[in-house]
């Protein structure tokens, strides 16, 4: 055996003992990583219609709301007008970063959660990095599903320009009512009950 045969072939040895232990330690008694559950994804899309959910009737010549589709922080795909077709939406157009919508989110969550089932809020977040995204969400208690609107498309189909703005949708796609600059939960409240939701 020639001495640069030798060396090669412990050159070769050492390379796959470090490939061998490389494995052996990553398939180690590690715990796994624990992962947070993405909040706003497809498991928080409303359950059946109640029965006997009552409505006010749409007023005549309402516009129609541009029915887009997304998709959630999960990467599940929603079509808004699946959601329409049984009952009210409420879209809620928000970043992470905007102050007034962090004011007004802890009141609009408890307002989705007094109204779960028969009002669906739905959440429509731009210029937003997904870790900031998920912390927004845990820290102001948002059940609904979160749709991330990259590019803005979702936004500019519905003239939004800045956050916040809140949209109201009756059952059917029509356009009722909407709040550049966001609206706080009482007020909202009691336009649904004005709009949507009959007594």
């Amino acid at each position: 055996m020639t001495r640069t045969y030798a060396v090669r072939l412990a050159a070769v040895a050492l390379a796959f003992g470090v490939v061998l232990s490389s494995a052996a330690c990553s398939g180690g008694d590690e715990a796994p990583a624990r992962t947070e559950p993405v909040v706003g994804g497809a498991a928080a899309l409303p359950g059946p219609v109640p029965a006997g959910l009552a409505l006010r009737p749409v007023p005549s010549g309402v516009p129609g709301a541009p029915a887009v589709t997304g998709r959630l922080t999960d990467g599940s795909r929603l079509a808004f007008a699946d959601l329409w077709a049984d009952r009210p939406v409420v879209l809620v157009f928000f970043s992470s970063w905007c102050s007034l919508c962090a004011q007004r989110q802890d009141a609009l969550s408890e307002l989705a959660r007094t109204h779960r089932d028969k009002v669906v809020f739905v959440g429509v977040a731009t210029e937003d990095k997904p870790e900031d995204l998920q912390r927004y969400l845990r820290e102001h208690r948002v059940e609904y599903p979160v749709v991330v609107d990259d590019d803005g498309a979702i936004w500019r189909s519905y003239a939004v320009r800045e956050p916040p703005t809140v949209v109201v949708v009756a059952k059917g796609g029509a356009l009722l009512r909407g709040w550049p600059g966001g609206v706080d939960g009482p007020a909202l409240d009691g336009k649904l009950r004005e709009l949507v939701l009959a007594p």
